[in-house]
């Protein structure tokens, strides 16, 4: 089962931390060596932004990040690809990690994401809600990749029906789209909008219907399970939470 960590006590008994909301340092021996991070492809610029940080607050340390679609890199980690740790973008795709035998402990949620409608800068189709989606072209994530999923559920709570001009494999090949003019409009992460100052983003009541869980496990088979376990609770740390929220991610 997948749980919402509540607690500094929590967090540091799973992750053997020193204490929680600090940096992530640890009293124990210190980490070193390369740390291979699977993580959603919306996470890209905060991880991007954290990895670094880690690396100067731990000499030693090799953060690889690799980004794709959450059910892609599930698939990859069940297929045995070498990963230290998984960030996911929802907990169903982290589950078919779980039932696979492939975290230790149990995975912790360490942020919240929401849809936003992206539309060219100044949106000049005057789109104002989903219902106007279907006068314009439009991307959507594919719905076995969390931004799809969470985009039938808004879709269907709204009572619109689409017909998109694109599948995307994740949320950064969809908010492509429209910042290469091929759409009109996409359905994104508020994060990625909020991250390209070539789209407006356009909220929407329908949004609060699927909110996006982030969790992040260490893998069972880590080839740096201390790195690993470092670099998960510095995600879930202060100075990790405040670059998170930095980015337009809600709190832990």
């Amino acid at each position: 089962m997948i749980r919402q960590s509540l607690t500094c006590t929590a967090v540091a008994s799973l992750l053997f931390v020193a204490g929680c909301g600090g940096s992530g340092n640890s009293t124990e021996e210190e980490v070193s060596g390369e740390i291979i991070v699977m993580a959603a492809a919306s996470l890209t610029e905060t991880f991007d932004v954290l990895a670094e940080d880690f690396e100067k607050e731990h000499p030693g340390t090799e953060v690889t990040v690799l980004y794709d679609g959450s059910s892609s890199l599930a698939a990859q980690i069940n297929n045995k690809a070498p990963a230290d740790v998984f960030a996911s973008a929802d907990v169903t795709n982290m589950a078919v990690v779980v039932d696979a035998d492939g975290v230790t402990g149990e995975p912790e949620i360490f942020t919240h994401n929401s849809l936003v409608i992206a539309v060219p800068e100044g949106n000049p189709d005057n789109i104002d809600g989903l219902d106007a989606l279907a006068d314009v072209s439009v991307a959507l994530c594919a719905e076995e990749v969390p931004c799809g999923s969470a985009s039938v559920a808004e879709l269907e709570a709204a009572d619109v029906t689409l017909e998109p001009d694109t599948y995307e494999k994740d949320v950064k090949t969809t908010l492509a789209k429209v910042t290469l003019g091929e759409v009109d409009a996409a359905l994104v992460y508020r994060t990625d909008a909020q991250a390209n100052s070539d789209v407006t983003a356009i909220e929407f009541p329908e949004a609060a219907e699927a909110i996006n869980d982030y969790p992040i496990a260490v893998l069972r088979e880590a080839p740096n399970p201390r790195g690993a376990k470092e670099f998960a609770a510095y995600v879930q740390s202060e100075h990790g939470q405040e670059t998170l929220q930095s980015h337009g991610f809600g709190e832990q």
